[in-house]
C-alpha cells in the first residue's frame, strides 16, 4: 500500500471503485490457501462487473503455485512474490514487470508504508525469514533465512510512530527472539526492546513483541522486561507440543519438563507476566498417550492464553513424507478436548480479577452493540486475544487511545466486564486517519487511480 500511494495512486477498500485489485495472500495452511483462492476469484469478477482493468496477485500463495495461478485464473494479470514488493508500483501503472532476481525482501525505516491498524497501535518487523528446521513448518521455503533490520533502522521508525501519537508498538518476525545473531548483535532483542522503551514520548506507551522461540528466552530478556514499565508484560511463546517424541518429530527439542521449568523461570523474573502459546494436535504420529500428556501439560501450565491448530498437511513441508497420519474427525476432537481445558483456565484466571484495577486501552465503539465500548489491557494483544467491554463510563469522555483504568466487575471465558474508574485525561494527539501521510514524495507524473 505504501509503495503504490507513494506514487500518486489513491487507495480504496471497495472493490468496485478500484481500477487495480490486488489481493494479497497467505500460504501456511490450508485454510488460508483456500481462502486466499477464494477471495481471487470473489475479485475477478469484478473486472466484469466493476470498473478493475487490472487483478494483481501477492504474496505467499504466489512463492508456491505462481504458474499455477497464471495458467488456471486468466483472470490474473500479474503476480508479484514475497520478494518482489518493489515492482507493485509498475505493474499497477504501465503493466510492466522490471525484470531480475529479487533479492531477498526487507523493509526498512525509510520504506513507505500505509497503516492497517487503528491510529493508535501499529505493527513494526524486526526481522524476516527464518532459520529454524520445524518439519510441519514451510515458511524458510518461501520467506528465505533468517535475516533482521538494522538496530537503528527500528528504533527511527519506532520514534516516528510515537511521534505520530501511536500508543503501542508490537514487534513481529519469524523468530523475534533471534533479532540481531546474524548482525552479531548479542542479546539483540532485549537490547532493542530497552531502546524502545527509553524512547522519550508526550504519553505513556506500550511496547510488546510477538513469537518467541523457546531456547531463545534468555535470562537478559527476561530482566529487560521486568525493569523498564514500557515493556508489556506478555510473552507469546509458540512450544507446538509437551511430547518429547512428538517434538522430536517436529524438530523443535525440549519436553513438557523443561517447558515448565522455564515458565517457572518466567514467572519468577517477571512477576503477573502473561504467557500465551499455541499448540498443534493431530501431528503426524501422535498417539492418544502423548496427546494426554499434551492436555496433563495445559493443565500444569495455566497458561493465560492458548491457540490450538490441527495438523495441516502441507505437501513441500518435511512432514508431509512422515507415517502415523492422524485422521480430521480425530484431530477436530483433540482440539476441541484441548480447547475446553483452557477455556476453563481462562476463565478461572478472568474470574480473579473481578474487583480489581487494571490498565486499559481504549479501542473505540465494540462491534458487537454501539452500548458497550472496547478495550483491551496489556494482557490482551491485538486481534488474537480477547477483550475488555466497559459498560460504564463514569460520564467521562473517551476516546480511542486513551489508557484509563478499569474496574473489572464480570469475567467471562475470554473477556471481561467493566467500568472506568478515573478522569478523562488530555487529548490525545492521535495519528491523522488513514492512510497515514506518506514518507515519500509523491511523483506528479504517476497515473493517479484507485488500487
Amino acid at each position: 500500500m505504501g509503495q503504490v500511494a507513494s506514487h500518486g495512486h489513491e487507495l480504496t477498500a471497495n472493490p468496485e471503485d478500484a481500477d487495480v485489485i490486488v489481493v494479497n495472500t497467505c500460504s501456511f495452511i490450508d485454510p488460508a490457501k483456500q481462502e486466499s483462492v477464494d477471495t481471487i476469484l470473489e475479485m475477478a469478477q469484478y473486472k466484469e462487473s466493476g470498473k478493475a482493468r487490472k487483478l494483481i496477485v501477492a504474496g505467499c500463495l504466489v512463492e508456491r503455485y505462481r504458474n499455477d495461478i497464471q495458467k488456471n485464473i486468466p483472470a490474473v494479470d500479474h503476480v508479484i512474490g514475497t520478494n518482489e514488493i518493489e515492482k507493485i508500483a509498475s505493474l499497477c501503472e504501465e503493466g510492466l514487470d522490471t525484470g531480475g532476481a529479487a533479492a531477498p525482501y526487507l523493509y526498512h525505516d525509510l520504506t513507505p508504508r500505509v497503516y492497517a491498524t487503528p491510529r493508535h497501535y501499529a505493527y513494526i518487523k524486526i526481522n524476516e525469514g527464518c532459520d529454524h528446521p520445524c518439519t510441519f513448518c514451510v515458511i524458510p521455503q518461501f520467506r528465505g533465512s533468517f535475516r533482521s533490520r538494522r538496530f537503528e533502522s527500528v528504533i527511527t521508525e519506532a520514534t516516528r510512530m510515537f511521534e505520530q501519537g501511536i500508543r503501542e508498538i508490537n514487534l513481529i518476525g519469524q523468530d523475534t527472539t533471534a533479532y540481531g545473531e546474524d548482525l552479531g548483535i548479542k542479546d539483540g532483542l532485549a537490547s532493542l526492546l530497552a531502546r524502545l522503551a527509553q524512547i522519550d514520548t508526550p504519553q505513556p506507551k506500550w511496547v510488546r513483541f510477538l513469537y518467541a522461540y523457546p531456547n531463545r528466552v534468555s535470562q537478559k530478556l527476561l530482566d529487560t522486561l521486568a525493569e523498564y514499565p514500557a515493556l508489556v508484560k506478555y510473552i507469546d511463546m509458540p512450544l507446538q507440543h509437551a511430547s518429547a517424541p512428538m517434538l522430536k518429530r517436529m524438530k523443535r527439542g525440549a519436553s513438557g519438563d523443561i517447558f515448565l521449568k522455564l515458565l517457572e523461570r518466567i514467572r519468577r523474573t517477571i512477576p503477573g507476566v502473561t504467557i500465551r502459546t499455541s499448540f498443534i494436535v493431530g501431528f503426524p504420529g501422535e498417539t492418544q498417550q502423548e496427546f494426554d500428556e499434551l492436555c496433563d501439560f495445559v493443565k500444569a501450565a495455566n497458561f493465560d492464553r492458548v491457540g490450538v491448530f490441527t495438523y495441516s498437511d502441507e505437501e513441500t513441508s518435511k512432514s508431509y513424507h512422515l507415517d502415523g497420519k492422524v485422521d480430521g474427525r480425530t484431530m477436530h476432537n483433540r482440539k476441541r478436548r484441548l480447547m475446553a481445558i483452557q477455556r476453563r483456565i481462562s476463565k478461572a484466571r478472568n474470574q480473579a480479577l473481578v474487583g480489581k484495577e487494571v490498565e486499559v486501552l481504549l479501542e473505540g465503539p465494540s462491534q458487537e452493540t454501539e452500548l458497550l465500548w472496547e478495550a483491551r489491557m496489556p494482557s490482551q494483544a491485538p486481534e488474537i486475544d480477547g477483550v475488555c467491554y466497559i459498560n460504564d463510563d463514569n460520564e467521562t469522555v473517551m476516546a480511542p487511545g486513551q489508557l484509563r483504568r478499569m474496574l473489572v466487575s464480570e469475567a467471562h471465558d475470554y473477556d471481561v466486564v467493566g467500568g472506568l474508574i478515573d478522569e478523562a485525561p488530555a487529548a490525545v494527539a492521535l495519528p491523522p486517519a488513514n492512510p497515514f501521510p506518506i514518507l515519500r514524495n509523491s511523483s506528479p507524473e504517476a497515473t493517479r487511480q484507485r488500487a
